[in-house]
């Protein structure tokens, strides 16, 4: 195995342990455009590509997973201070469902805390 493929595995495996890795966006999206409109007449506004956006929110989303993972893989946090910590990643998870939209794949889309019916 030459050093190109080893990196290929090795960035393989690393995307499948964290869950990090490439994700669709949602057909209807692509080359779609955010539009944000000021309040304030004599404005310009705003015009974002979808593409761009959902990007950002990927990256956002990998991040929180990796956090996740060192938070309760870390050797000095105690076992109440690791649920506290993931309690502020399920929240961060939450408010940014609204997102869940631009997702062509459910199973990569954000979850929140889960109410308990």
């Amino acid at each position: 195995m030459d050093a190109e493929q080893f990196r290929r595995v090795l960035s393989d495996v690393i995307r499948d342990e964290l869950g990090v890795g490439e994700v669709e966006i949602a057909g209807k999206w692509i080359g779609g455009e955010m539009i944000l409109k000021p309040g304030k007449e004599g404005l310009q506004e705003k015009r974002i590509p979808i593409d761009g956006l959902f990007r950002k929110i990927v990256t956002i989303r990998d991040k929180l997973r990796v956090l996740e993972q060192r938070i309760n893989s870390h050797p000095r946090l105690a076992d109440d201070e690791k649920v506290q910590l993931q309690q502020y990643v399920t929240g961060c998870y939450g408010t940014l469902t609204t997102f869940n939209v631009l997702f062509a794949d459910r199973d990569d889309q954000f979850i929140g805390q889960k109410s308990d019916d």
